[in-house]
């Protein structure tokens, strides 16, 4: 009998679950659409008929040990409490772990998103042979995970790892966790999108977004052919990105930097501007060990993380029992 956990990735547009083994072999993985009602309720049923399908999938030949739950949010990670879910706010105040637990009758286990891909790519992706790395997710938004000697930073009040909230800007754009300048707010998709469209508005050129429908993407092919606003857009995307890194550098002296998420594909038009501000700003041995990398686990990294956190957390009661 394999030894199997499993693993929910809760996204603001899709959930995904997966039954993954010690060696982080996925033997079974289904998703649905994550629901947008104003109850939490849909949500708890969507997870627990897909833990159900799994469990029906995998049949006898797995011992199932815990599930894993991959939430974007600020959660009091011990009570298994979800504090504040910017994207999915019917959750806010919900003893997650409490209900879900209830009905899929095994143990439930949080983690922040971010903080899952960083521990997914340490066990499996691209730091996997370091014990000092952060990555850092450049999607919708921009968020990060931290490990330091091997194990995750999160902090006495589950917030470790907030470098999307790191402030690149002090009078810059509002952001949504109700600072000013954080640098979600500049190296993002949404702020590419936001960014060019100011260049765009100052220089008159209309040449980017003709149909109204401008994206990151549209953006970045505009930028690989080497349209100015676009290119622009992304350069002062990774300045700033770069201003971030390079204080987590000077403070943290990681070996790697793992650059993950949907935005990261972008690569090429933005990393020669993040590292300039890193040569620029950091302190030179630091900045000279560490090393930008994309990440390689793709989707599958907070799906791998948050797997990993339910074995540990499954060892920690057996250990305690």
């Amino acid at each position: 009998m394999v030894e199997t956990v499993l693993a929910v990735d809760l996204g603001g547009t899709n959930l995904r679950i997966a039954a993954i083994g010690r060696d982080g072999d996925i033997s079974y993985r289904s998703r649905c659409s994550t629901p947008h009602k104003d109850d939490n309720r849909s949500i708890i049923d969507s997870i627990s008929d897909l833990a159900h399908e799994c469990l029906l999938e995998i049949g006898a030949t797995a011992i199932v040990r815990s599930i894993g739950v991959a939430v974007p949010a600020v959660m009091d990670l011990p009570r298994g409490i979800i504090c504040r879910s910017p994207n999915l706010p019917m959750l806010n105040g919900l003893h997650f772990s409490d209900e879900l637990g209830k009905r899929i009758g095994m143990k439930v286990v949080l983690e922040n998103d971010a903080t899952s891909a960083a521990i997914g790519e340490h066990w499996m992706g691209a730091s996997r042979n370091v014990d000092n790395s952060i990555c850092v997710t450049l999607g919708t938004g921009v968020g990060g995970g931290i490990i330091l000697n091997g194990l995750p930073l999160r902090g006495p009040d589950g917030t470790g790892g907030e470098v999307g909230h790191i402030c690149v800007e002090p009078d810059g754009h509002p952001c949504g966790c109700g600072s000013w300048g954080c640098v979600e707010q500049y190296s993002s998709a949404t702020a590419v999108v936001r960014i060019a469209k100011e260049l765009a508005a100052e220089s008159s050129d209309s040449t980017l977004d003709d149909n109204g429908d401008l994206t990151a993407q549209s953006l970045y092919e505009s930028a690989v052919i080497g349209n100015p606003v676009a290119v622009e857009a992304f350069r002062r995307m990774g300045y700033y990105l770069g201003i971030a890194l390079a204080g987590l550098i000077n403070a943290l002296n990681p070996d790697k930097i793992v650059l993950a998420g949907g935005l990261s594909a972008a690569w090429s038009v933005f990393i020669d501007s993040t590292r300039d501000q890193i040569d620029k700003r950091a302190f030179r041995e630091p900045a000279g060990r560490v090393k930008l990398v994309r990440a390689e686990l793709g989707d599958d990294a907070g799906i791998l993380g948050v797997a990993s956190v339910a074995f540990s957390a499954a060892d920690k009661g057996i250990l305690e029992g």
